[in-house]
């Protein structure tokens, strides 16, 4: 418990210390949203003047992209999800040219970006300097008492009287300046998360883009699916043929080489059959790995919080699980859910360099959400590997997400959220089962 208490103080230390340097970034880039909106409606003016803002025009909305997809960035930092809203551009992507100047002025998105280039930067400098000032205010606070003390030495030193009112100033000032520091820390998230959720206002989606960005979603993960279960199918096939199968070809033949040496050499019969019993033993146990690879049978049994504790039981570091679940997931849902589980303790086992790990299950809204939890040096990346993109692809099978906080030093926390349907604790499998 004290080690848990200590991983969400260092979390919240370092949420608040992230929050105040975005405010002081929001701060600088603020001052760049005027002159921004400036040159973009100059370009865009520019366009009937020997077609010069036909290539002004696409060069200063790229930059108004840039700045606002870096917006939806710190958004997505700070909790609130932005998806990118815009209409694919035009084949071929030239600089200039017709297509492309009224591919920008007829997306919407284009003109939400450029609304938002004003207010956004009033608001986003005003909460900026609400967060830097309140966690500046304590520090001050804190460094005051041993400014105090060292000036109350030197005139000490030159006979000069420092009245005792000074040194109980500055003795009140370090607990104020740490209260005030600790409430700016705790605060300065939740004004990141309000300006996140202005920007959503002009930079999220039209119901229009929302429903191109589904179908693209939908297309994409389609092919992921497709892709994901065709290698699947090979991989098994493989697997078979390699291990399997091999093995039972080879005991077929063992077997007959017994039956022909079983009249003139027992001995080397019986010997031939002990090979034969201890190759079907071990075929046996291949074929029981291939089935828990496909479906593990304690899933079908006791269900995904069955599942999950076996699966923590068996890792080679103490996995903590909390699981709340009123029934069971659909079986695809519940499979998925299984296997990125695995997956995500297997990561921590073999990169996290981790002491202890945590996994917890909820279902809420429609929603099983999924948090595993690891006090490793954390660095996560899923851009250099495999696991975690593979993750993903799973879960974006059945609509689901996969978040993963992991900053240098730790602690990393990945969480799976996937929309199903839970059956009655009455008539679900396990239930049926038993």
């Amino acid at each position: 418990m004290a080690d848990n208490k200590d991983m969400e103080t260092r979390s919240w230390v370092r949420q608040g210390l992230r929050a105040v340097a975005v405010g002081v970034l929001e701060i600088v880039l603020s001052v760049f949203n005027v002159p921004l909106l400036v040159f973009w409606l100059v370009a865009l003016a520019l366009t009937p003047a020997a077609g010069i803002g036909m290539f002004a025009l696409p060069l200063m909305t790229k930059v108004l992209r840039a700045r606002t997809d870096l917006v939806r960035r710190l958004a997505t930092g700070a909790g609130v999800v932005i998806a990118r809203p815009y209409a694919p551009q035009p084949q071929p992507a030239l600089t200039g040219g017709w297509r492309r100047f009224k591919w920008i002025l007829t997306d919407p998105a284009t003109w939400r970006d450029v609304a938002w280039l004003l207010p956004g930067g009033i608001i986003g400098a005003a909460l900026g300097v609400l967060i830097l000032l309140l966690p500046a205010y304590g520090l001050q606070g804190i460094i005051l008492l041993p400014l105090w003390l060292h000036l109350g030495d030197v005139w000490y030193g030159y006979g000069v009287y420092w009245p005792i009112e000074n040194f109980s100033e500055g003795l009140l000032s370090l607990p104020q300046g740490a209260l005030f520091l600790a409430a700016g820390l705790i605060v300065a998230p939740q004004l990141r998360k309000v300006d996140a959720l202005f920007a959503k206002l002009f930079l999220a989606p039209t119901r229009a883009a929302e429903l191109r960005l589904r179908v693209a979603h939908l297309t994409v993960t389609r092919a992921d699916t497709v892709d994901a279960q065709a290698a699947e199918l090979r991989r098994i096939e493989r697997d078979l043929h390699d291990g399997a199968q091999a093995r039972l070809v080879s005991l077929g033949m063992t077997i007959g080489l017994a039956e022909e040496l079983l009249d003139r050499d027992p001995a080397a019969a019986r010997k031939l059959l002990a090979e034969a019993r201890e190759a079907s033993g071990i075929a046996l146990v291949e074929l029981r790995h291939l089935v828990r690879g496909i479906h593990p049978p304690v899933l079908a049994e006791r269900g995904l919080d069955g599942a999950v504790r076996a699966l923590a039981i068996s890792m080679s570091m103490p996995v903590e699980v909390d699981i709340d679940l009123p029934g069971r997931p659909q079986t695809p849902v519940e499979s998925a859910a299984y296997f990125v589980i695995a997956e995500a303790l297997t990561n921590v086992v073999r990169h996290s360099g981790a002491q202890t790990a945590a996994v917890t299950i909820v279902y809420h809204d429609g929603t099983l959400a999924v948090v595993v939890l690891d006090d490793g040096h954390g660095g996560a990346d899923p851009g250099k590997g495999t696991g975690l993109r593979g993750m993903e692809r799973r879960l974006a099978a059945f609509d689901g997400t996969m978040t993963l906080s992991s900053p240098p030093g730790g602690p990393t926390v990945v969480t799976l959220e996937l929309p199903c349907v839970l059956s009655s604790p009455k008539t679900s499998p396990s239930s049926a089962t038993d």
